[in-house]
């Protein structure tokens, strides 16, 4: 996540803070796609895989790298891995926190289609 982290809890609390905020960002990402494609009639599938990907880039896209970057960077030295570590919020429990945030973006998109679909056969019976 590219915002200030220190508020956040650690552990799972952390994780959960970071999923809820992957999950509005995924609600908000589908009602923009689905805005934006209203002429075009994309597939559900393809309305998905787009708004996925759009909400992975703010909310995870961060802790996605630190994660990347500690597995494969050649940290060599004590001080060059504690300066890199001292950047990161709760470093412990990175994998956790991007594994809440991927889940989060797909429970905001499940509720935003959920909403959607109820809205379209309101409309269909209303018609």
């Amino acid at each position: 996540m590219f915002y200030n982290q220190s508020w956040m809890g650690y552990g799972i609390v952390g994780g959960m803070q970071a999923g809820a905020i992957a999950a509005a960002v995924g609600f908000f990402m589908l009602l923009l796609v689905r805005w934006l494609t209203r002429k075009q009639r994309w597939i559900p599938g393809r309305e998905l895989g787009v708004a996925y990907l759009l909400a992975l880039l703010p909310s995870s896209s961060g802790d996605l790298w630190n994660l990347f970057y500690f597995n494969y960077a050649n940290l060599q030295s004590p001080v060059f891995l504690s300066a890199a570590l001292a950047d990161v919020h709760d470093p412990d429990s990175i994998g956790l926190r991007v594994m809440c945030e991927f889940l989060g973006v797909a429970v905001g998109l499940s509720v935003a289609w959920l909403l959607l679909l109820w809205r379209d056969r309101g409309r269909a019976r209303d018609a």
